[in-house]
Parts: C-alpha cells; sequence; structure tokens
C-alpha cells in the first residue's frame, strides 16, 4: 500500500463478439475505465474463434493502461475473443511477469486467466502443485489457479468442468474471466465478495468487473453474475452453472464506500446512491456547527454531499484536484509522498477562508493524508475542520483483496476517536457507525471483516 489510501487489488474484463469482429479496441476502453481498481500494470490476451486453435496473441505492460498498451503494441493483436486486466498488487511483488492475464500453453491448447482478489490457501494449493513438478513463474495466487485448471482440464472434457473443478479446491475472493480459444468464462466467489457483471453489445457479450465498464464499449447492463456462478460464452449460448452456489454472502463492504467507481451499480445496488445514503447517516449520527461540508476528491464527494444534503449546509468545493499529476507510489521517500499531497490538491482558499468546515472522507488508514488536508485548509484559513468518515474505523487486516495493512499500520488500533482527532489536528471525529452500514446497501448481505473482525470464512 502506498501513501494513507486503500488499493483494490485488479479489474477484469472479457469480451466475445460472436460476430468476429476485432475486439481489441473494446477491450482498451474497457480496462480504462477499470482504471480505478488498479494501476500498477495491464494486459489483454485476444484469439481469433475463426483461426487455428491456440493461436492467442497477448501483450501486457507497466503503468497504466495508456502507459502499459502503446498503440503500436496493439497493432499486430487482432481477434474477437479476448480478456483485459489491471492490476494492483496485493499477493506478489509489483514486476513485469506477474502483470496479466497470465496465459499458459499445455496439452490440450491454450488458455488465459484474469483475476481479481485473494485466495486464502494459496500456499497449501502451490506447494501440492510444486511437489508434483509445477514450476512457477510469478509470485501471484492467480498462477495457482491457472495451473489448477490447466491440470483439471486434462481430465475433463469441457474448460467450463476444468474451471468448476478447481473453483471446488480453491477458498477466497475470486471474480475470474477465463478465454480458451473457443469460449470465454466468467467466476464469482460463492461469497460474492468480488463483483463481476455481464453485459450485451448486439451479438458481443461482456464480462467485466463494474458496469461502468459496459458503459464505457456501449453494452448494456444484463445482469450481475451470481455468487458461486460460473458463466460459458460459446457462439452458440450462454450457459449458467449455480453448483458452486451457496445460502451465505458477503459482498465486500468497501466497494460501496470507496473502491467502485460512481456511476457503476452493483448487485442492485446503485455507487452513488449508497454514498448519499452514507454522507446522509455521518450527517445524523454527528452533527456539528459549520458553514459549509466540502469532500475530499474523489472518494469523499457524493458522502460529502449527502451529508449537506441531511445536515441543509451548503455543500461546496474546497479543493481542487490536479488531474495530471503521476502516480505517487513510486516517491522513494515518505517525505516526498507527503508533498505529492500538495501536488494533487491544492485549496479554494475564497470558500473556506473564515469558515467552519465539515470534512468528509472515505477512511483513515495511517492518518498521514486527512493531517496535511486539514493544515492545508487551516493555513488557508479556514477557522475550524470538523472530520467526518464515511466507514467505520480500519481495527482489521483483509485477506480478501483488499491492502488493509497489518494491524501495527492502523492508527484506529493503537489511537482512540478522540487520540486520531488529536494527532490529525481535526477540532472533532466522527466515524460511521457499523449500525449504519446496513441502510448503506439496502441490507445487502455484506463483508465488514476489515471494522469489525467478522471474516466470512476461516482465514
Amino acid at each position: 500500500m502506498s501513501g494513507d489510501k486503500l488499493k483494490e487489488e485488479c479489474g477484469v474484463f472479457g469480451m466475445y463478439d460472436r460476430d468476429g469482429n476485432n475486439v481489441v479496441p473494446s477491450i482498451y476502453y474497457g480496462l480504462t475505465a477499470l482504471q480505478h481498481r488498479g494501476q500498477e500494470a495491464c494486459g489483454m490476451a485476444v484469439s481469433d474463434t475463426s483461426g487455428p486453435k491456440g493461436n492467442m496473441k497477448y501483450h501486457k505492460g507497466m503503468g497504466l493502461v495508456s502507459e502499459g498498451m502503446k498503440e503500436d503494441a496493439l497493432k499486430g493483436m487482432k481477434g474477437n475473443l479476448g480478456i483485459g486486466h489491471v492490476r494492483y498488487s496485493t499477493t506478489g511483488a509489483s514486476t513485469p511477469e506477474n502483470a496479466q492475464p497470465l496465459v499458459l500453453s499445455y496439452v490440450k491448447g491454450s488458455l488465459a486467466l484474469a483475476h481479481n482478489g485473494n485466495l486464502v490457501n494459496t500456499e497449501e494449493l502451490r506447494r501440492k502443485l510444486e511437489e508434483a513438478g509445477a514450476v512457477f513463474h510469478t509470485t501471484t495466487d492467480s498462477e495457482v489457479i491457472a495451473y489448477h485448471i490447466a491440470r483439471e482440464r486434462v481430465r475433463t472434457d469441457t474448460v467450463e468442468e476444468a474451471v468448476k473443478n478447481t473453483a471446488k479446491k480453491i477458498r477466497g475472493a475470486y471474480g475470474l474471466v477465463i478465454m480458451s480459444p473457443r469460449k470465454l468464462v466468467g467466476v464469482r466467489d460463492p461469497l460474492g465478495l468480488k463483483p463481476l457483471c455481464l453485459g450485451r453489445r448486439g451479438n458481443a457479450y461482456v464480462i467485466a468487473s463494474e458496469s461502468c465498464a459496459l458503459a464505457a464499449v456501449g453494452a448494456e447492463f444484463v445482469r450481475d453474475i451470481r455468487p458461486g456462478e460460473i458463466v460459458t460464452i460459446t457462439k452458440e449460448e450462454i450457459r449458467s452453472d449455480m453448483g458452486l452456489a451457496q445460502e451465505t454472502h458477503a459482498h465486500c463492504i468497501f466497494e460501496y464506500i470507496y473502491f467502485a467507481r460512481l456511476d457503476s451499480t452493483m448487485d442492485g445496488i446503485n455507487i452513488y446512491d449508497a454514498r448519499i445514503r452514507g454522507g446522509r447517516a455521518l450527517a445524523k449520527a454527528y452533527p456539528a456547527e459549520a458553514d459549509v461540508v466540502c469532500g475530499v476528491p474523489d472518494s469523499g464527494l457524493a458522502a460529502a454531499r449527502g451529508y449537506a444534503m441531511e445536515s441543509g449546509i451548503p455543500f461546496e468545493l474546497a479543493f481542487h484536484k490536479n488531474s495530471y499529476i503521476g502516480r505517487t507510489f513510486i516517491k522513494p521517500t515518505q517525505e516526498e509522498r507527503e508533498s505529492s499531497v500538495h501536488m494533487k490538491l491544492s485549496i479554494l482558499e475564497p470558500v473556506v477562508r473564515g469558515k467552519r468546515i465539515i470534512l468528509v472522507d472515505d477512511s483513515i488508514v495511517r492518518g498521514t493524508t486527512i493531517a496535511n488536508l486539514i493544515h492545508m485548509l487551516k493555513k488557508a484559513g479556514a477557522k475550524s475542520v470538523h472530520v467526518r468518515i464515511s466507514a467505520p474505523p480500519f481495527l482489521h487486516p483483509c485477506y480478501f483483496g483488499t491492502d488493509v495493512p497489518s494491524n501495527d499500520q492502523l492508527i484506529a488500533v493503537s489511537h482512540s476517536p478522540e487520540e486520531i482527532c488529536q494527532l490529525i489536528g481535526a477540532d472533532s471525529l466522527g466515524y460511521m457507525k457499523l449500525t449504519d452500514l446496513p441502510d448503506m446497501v439496502g441490507n445487502l448481505p455484506y463483508c465488514s471483516a476489515c471494522f469489525d473482525g467478522n471474516y466470512p470464512m476461516t482465514v
């Protein structure tokens, strides 16, 4: 994790155009729409279903989609079936070999896989494969999944059977898109921890982590892929297998608080509406005497608007965000990372000078970023800054693909809210109450283990 913001692990995108049209441009734009889910590496793999089997082409690169997949690199790639991936590393280092999709050649042909999430039994599965002679080229849990699918495929009639047999062995959170030379397969973990949805554009079908990626390529949202569902798309049909399904679900609550893009809808919940409800709940639980409500761009803006709507205090923009600043995780020292906050955000002084500010953000992890912002506001003339956080305090690590760090790096583990308030220089501090989370997501079953320690499986 870099700076003081959490990162998702990945975003996945798959497309099958049954009319034979090239899907490379659509995958590029779909991944660009999912860029918020991973900024360290990207890649795509494509297949021409009318050509010889096993003729997969792929390209992977480091950085943003616009950096890692230049036009020259994609010129030679063409196919009507393909998958793509944007990555932020939680399992496995940020290196070129760990970029996805993973492409395997084996006795039955070729296979490509892109994975969002994190397994909790990776070490056990990896050890068994190594004992059987497998040689790993990456340090990711995704390669463990790919190897198991390839081994199962030797013993089964179809790739979807191999995927199902593998899914019975793996434990954890996953949204998978898998491509054989003639099929596109999407798989969602039985708890529904990771999101996955299905879209359609004419005679082309899309599987993606978020609905915003469907809109980016002109596809209609068809439905969410259900927890424990395997969807197989071929030239002739779409098949659904619910053999992995279970009654208990636990959708990641932080998708709704922070990760998902504001224009996405996930499991029937509109992300913008959820964050407005979160802000309203904050205003009811922690009112304050103030002149304006402001949000930290971009993730705190919707909750700030909700707080303003409920409290009747005007909503204002206190920060200008420089959209052209490079990513800050490459900064070599903490001092340089902290100075990058000033490069990314500048204060709109006329808005804050002489005002009592309510500042809304989505989370406090270490506390460094929010402390910098409070200092900037007060230096610009704010009379007081009351901080409101649209998530409960982080008290436990996440094992499912979100980089909540170890307990010794979580400020809320070793400090009370009153102590944190003093450390960050706020005039008051209020966190979202755990009891307000159900209203935020319409009573959707969710995982909030990073807040309450109640993990939905043994970890």
